[in-house]
């Protein structure tokens, strides 16, 4: 991907590095929805600007910085000049990103970054550095490189307790009545209550529900419910299926309706996600 002059994105994984995607884009009128990730999100961006908003504030990230988006935390991305911007994102899970903390001998918890942007020229030559590597498939650079961007970059962060989407018993801390609706809606992609009917389901009234569920997830439910789509959409692709039996069995209306919602959040159409995921 040299020589990026228009809108151009590739994501896809390395066996290398495994629990860890990768995207490299250049962006210009694309705009991510309202979305969470179930891991991190970790950039570097390589010219240009974006903007995102993230935990109630706008967020501007210029050529240069770091980014790190926490699990489970809202937030969006667009272009902050005209010109757009270029960037390398990895997205290690949980998981992963506590395993090497632990290796370091970082104190117990989950790591957090209290900072979505940074300027660190060292972690920032690591990540780039990692990125190449995984482009290339060398599965030993790779993996070396991956651990030590991520001890860089935990340098910016510390330990946590429960953050993140299901981390640390964030759901149990949900009002009983937007975990009930969370549990039905994940029951049933296909076809949904309306809100109407969702919140008699759990014994509430439809405003309060929607305040409530938009307070406890940062969505409301039918946004929600699309992100769930989205992360069912994700595994079927991943197991080999093509987007327009993806999309039945999603809940979207048709391929159209999967591809405008997949593309707004993971940043690729549905297709090229595909084709790009097969590992090194």
């Amino acid at each position: 991907m040299t020589g990026m002059t228009g809108e151009v994105a590739h994501y896809w994984s390395n066996s290398a590095l495994p629990g860890v995607d990768l995207l490299r884009a250049r962006f210009v009128t694309h705009r991510f929805s309202r979305h969470a990730h179930d891991g991190y999100a970790i950039f570097l961006i390589e010219s240009g600007v974006e903007e995102f908003e993230h935990g109630g504030s706008v967020e501007r990230a210029g050529a240069g910085a770091l980014g790190a988006v926490n699990p489970g935390v809202v937030h969006t991305g667009y272009a902050g000049v005209p010109e757009g911007w270029a960037y390398r994102v990895l997205y290690p899970s949980i998981e992963v990103m506590s395993g090497i903390a632990a290796d370091l001998g970082a104190p117990a918890g989950t790591p957090f970054f209290p900072d979505p942007v940074v300027r660190d020229p060292e972690a920032a030559r690591l990540l780039r550095a990692v990125h190449r590597s995984g482009e290339h498939g060398d599965a030993l650079a790779t993996s070396s490189l991956f651990r030590a961007a991520v001890a860089g970059l935990l340098r910016h962060a510390r330990p946590r307790t429960g953050i993140g989407g299901e981390a640390g018993g964030v759901a149990e801390r949900m009002p009983a009545a937007v975990r009930a609706a969370r549990e039905i809606l994940h029951a049933d992609l296909l076809d949904p209550p309306s809100l109407e009917a969702l919140a008699e389901a759990v014994g509430a009234g439809a405003f309060p529900l929607l305040r409530a569920f938009r307070a406890a997830t940062g969505l409301p439910p039918h946004a929600y419910l699309n992100q769930v789509r989205v992360r069912e959409a994700r595994r079927l692709l991943d197991a080999g299926l093509r987007p327009a039996e993806v999309a039945a069995r999603t809940g979207f209306a048709d391929q159209a309706h999967l591809t405008r919602h997949f593309k707004r959040t993971v940043g690729v159409p549905p297709g090229a996600y595909r084709e790009a995921r097969a590992p090194w």
